[in-house]
C-alpha cells in the first residue's frame, strides 16, 4: 500500500514503512534526512526472456529526488515477506545455500532465527550486530535504501530437515524445456535468499551479513548479482527496459486487481501440513542469457515483430499506447496479423494461456565475456505465483512450442522455492514450518 506524507521516507508503492498502520514512524540511526520528494518510477522488471517476461506496474508517483533514495524503508514483519510486491530495486543478489553435512532441523531453525533478526535490523537501516557481534561498516552513512531480504526453501530442504511430510506437493522439479542448457551447480538449493536495495553498497552489506550469519550451518551453493534502473533516473515514471532494449512489464498483474492475491499468494485454509505456507508464494528463478550479438543484428522492425510491441514506447503492434490492450485478431491491409502468430507477447499473454499469470520481478545481469568471446548478459528471471503449475509452467510450455524469442535466449540455471508468509513481530521466517 502506498504511503505518502511530508517526510522523505514516503512514496514507495509497496511494503513501505511509514507512520500509518504497520509502521512505527521511528527514524533509524542511519536514515538520510533528505529533501522532500516522492519516490520514482521503476516498476517491477520484465523478462522478455524465456517467455515469461514483463515488468510489473510502474509507480504512479512523481520522480524520485536523488536525495531521498536512501531514506525509503521496507517493512520486515507482515503477512507477506518483503521483496515480492516491493517496487523494482536498483541492485539485487540471489543466493542459494545448502545445509552443511550434519545440519538438520535444529540447525536450520537456529539459522532462520539469526537471519530473520539480522534482516529485520538491516531493513531499518541499522547495523547487522548479529551472532557475530560485528558489522563490516560497508553501509555506514547510508539509509535503508528500500532494502528487502526474502527467504525461501527448496525441495531438498525438507529431506535434510526430516520434514518431507510438510513439503507442498507443488514443490516438484520443473519440467525440462527445449531452451534449457542448465548448469546443476547454479540451480536449485536447500535455502534461497533474495536481497534487493536501491543502493549497491546497502545490498552488498546485507549479502555479507547473511553469509557470515550462516556460520557452519550452511554454505553458499550459488550466487547471482543483478541490477535495474535506479529510482529517479528518468524524468517521469515509466516502464523499464531490459538488456534487449525493449519496454517490458506492461501486462504484469497489478496489486489493485481483484484477483491479484489469489494469483500470487497461497491462501489459508489448506491442508494442516501445509498451513505454514499461508500468505506465502512460490518463486521460479531462472538465469536466462540473452544472445545479444545475434539480437542486435536484427533491424528494429524485426525485433518488434519478435516481441509484438514497438521498441520506442512498448505499444502493441496492433496500435495505441503502451497500456492499450493488445488486439490479437487485428490484421493489416495485407490480411496478415499485426501481432505475428509467434510473437512473444502473443504467446505469453494471459488470453492465450487460460488466464495464467505470474508476478515477474527479475534483475538484469552482466557477467563479462565468456571464453568464446560472447557477452554473458541477460536476465535473472524471478516470478511469483500461488501455484507454479498454474503460472510459470503452462506459460513456459506454450512458449517452448514456438516463441519467436527462443533463438535469442538460453536458460542456464533454474530453481523453484517455497517462500513462506511473512513473520509476525517476535517470530522468524519459517518458524511455523520448523517448530510445528
Amino acid at each position: 500500500m502506498s504511503t505518502k506524507k511530508d517526510n522523505p521516507r514516503a512514496g514507495r508503492t509497496a511494503d513501505v514503512r511509514g507512520d500509518g498502520p504497520g509502521g512505527t514512524g521511528a527514524i533509524s540511526r542511519r536514515r538520510l534526512i533528505g529533501g522532500a520528494g516522492a519516490t520514482g518510477a521503476a516498476g517491477l522488471v520484465l523478462g522478455a526472456a524465456g517467455g515469461v517476461g514483463g515488468y510489473a506496474a510502474t509507480r504512479d508517483d512523481e520522480p524520485t529526488a536523488l536525495t531521498t533514495v536512501g531514506s525509503t524503508e521496507a517493512v520486515f514483519h507482515g503477512k507477506h515477506q518483503a521483496g515480492i510486491t516491493t517496487p523494482l530495486q536498483a541492485r539485487g543478489h540471489l543466493i542459494a545455500f545448502d545445509l552443511a553435512p550434519g545440519s538438520g532441523r535444529t540447525e536450520a531453525a537456529a539459522l532462520m532465527r539469526r537471519w530473520s533478526a539480522v534482516a529485520a535490523r538491516l531493513m531499518t537501516g541499522e547495523p547487522a550486530n548479529g551472532a557475530t557481534g560485528h558489522d563490516t561498516g560497508v553501509a555506514l552513512d547510508a539509509g535503508p535504501s528500500s532494502l528487502t531480504v526474502t527467504f525461501g526453501f527448496g525441495r531438498t530442504f525438507f529431506d535434510r530437515t526430516g520434514l518431507t511430510g510438510r513439503r507442498p506437493p507443488v514443490l516438484e522439479p520443473l519440467p525440462a524445456f527445449s531452451s534449457d542448457h542448465l548448469d546443476a551447480k547454479r540451480s536449485d538449493g536447500d535455502l534461497w535468499v533474495q536481497i534487493g536495495a536501491d543502493d549497491a553498497l546497502v545490498a552488498f552489506h546485507a549479502l555479507r551479513a547473511l553469509q557470515k550469519e550462516a556460520g557452519t550451518a550452511a554454505r553458499v551453493r550459488w550466487q547471482m548479482n543483478g541490477f535495474n534502473r535506479s529510482p529517479g533516473a528518468t524524468r517521469a515514471p515509466m516502464t523499464a527496459r531490459n538488456l534487449m532494449g525493449q519496454v517490458d512489464g506492461t501486462n504484469n498483474p497489478k496489486p489493485a486487481q481483484s484477483d491479484f492475491n489469489e494469483r500470487i499468494f497461497v491462501p489459508s485454509g489448506g491442508p494442516s501440513a501445509h498451513a505454514w505456507m499461508a500468505g506465502g508464494s512460490y518463486v521460479v528463478v531462472r538465469r536466462i542469457r540473452m544472445l545479444l550479438d545475434d539480437w542486435e543484428e536484427l533491424t528494429v522492425q524485426r525485433q518488434e515483430q519478435v516481441i509484438g510491441r514497438r521498441k520506442a514506447d512498448g505499444a502493441p503492434l496492433s496500435g495505441g499506447s503502451e497500456t492499450t490492450a493488445m488486439d490479437l485478431d487485428k490484421a493489416g491491409p495485407d490480411g496478415e496479423l499485426l501481432v505475428p502468430g509467434n510473437a512473444h507477447a502473443r504467446i505469453s499473454s494471459p488470453e492465450k494461456n487460460g488466464g495464467a499469470a505470474m508476478l515477474r520481478r527479475p534483475f538484469s545481469y552482466h557477467d563479462g565475456v565468456s571464453d568464446d568471446g560472447t557477452l554473458d548478459a541477460g536476465l535473472l528471471f524471478v516470478c511469483w505465483q500461488a501455484d507454479p503449475f498454474k503460472g510459470f509452467i503452462p506459460v513456459q510450455r506454450k512458449l517452448d512450442r514456438g516463441d519467436a524469442l527462443s533463438p535469442f535466449i538460453r536458460h542456464e540455471a533454474s530453481g523453484l522455492f517455497a517462500v513462506p508468509g511473512g513473520a509476525t513481530s517476535g517470530e522468524y521466517v519459517g518458524q511455523r514450518l520448523l517448530e510445528a
